[in-house]
């Protein structure tokens, strides 16, 4: 089998992982925000940007391994797709250390999402008594672990996923 085919396949299964484990990450957040009904504070939304951006950069660079264009584009996106996951893990971590109290918050933590009435007439009495979550409180914690803490857990892995798809794609 040729170098070629051998680093296409490498770049297509890379970029096809990050792009389904990005997905995954995010829709379950999505899943959690939407059907669990918990609302996200302002730096969960802010979270979930490098997921918003990386998904499509993945799906274009499994697109240049499918196409077979040159390699170096495919590791390019796979480089800033995994840069976008650091950034991402940054932000996470950030999160995390507002919510154990090691650092004080964004002062516009909060957020005006919220699980609105259907009910118009309601709807403006809603609007000046529903506040948005704190930063600094976890709205959920699995083992211990904030929602943000498994963040970082997951743009690590992500991003490890980006960089080893990086090299082998060479």
């Amino acid at each position: 089998m040729s170098q070629t085919l051998t680093s296409s396949r490498a770049g297509l299964g890379y970029s096809a992982l990050l792009a389904i484990g990005m997905i995954i990450v995010v829709g379950s957040a999505l899943g959690f925000q939407h059907i669990g009904g918990y609302i996200p504070c302002a730096l969960c939304l802010e979270q979930r940007q490098p997921y918003y951006y990386g998904i499509p950069v993945a799906i274009v660079a499994a697109l240049t391994a499918v196409l077979r264009l040159p390699s170096w584009i495919t590791r390019t996106l796979l480089a800033i797709a995994g840069l976008m996951m650091v950034v991402g893990g940054g932000i996470a971590v950030y999160h995390a250390g507002v919510e154990w109290h090691f650092w004080a918050g964004p002062t516009t933590c909060s957020t005006s999402a919220s699980s609105m009435t259907q009910n118009a007439g309601d709807l403006l009495n809603e609007l000046s008594t529903i506040k948005g979550p704190s930063c600094t409180e976890a709205a959920l914690r699995v083992l211990g672990i904030s929602m943000a803490g498994w963040n970082v857990v997951a743009s690590v892995i992500l991003a490890a996923i980006a960089f080893v798809g990086v090299k082998k794609a060479a």
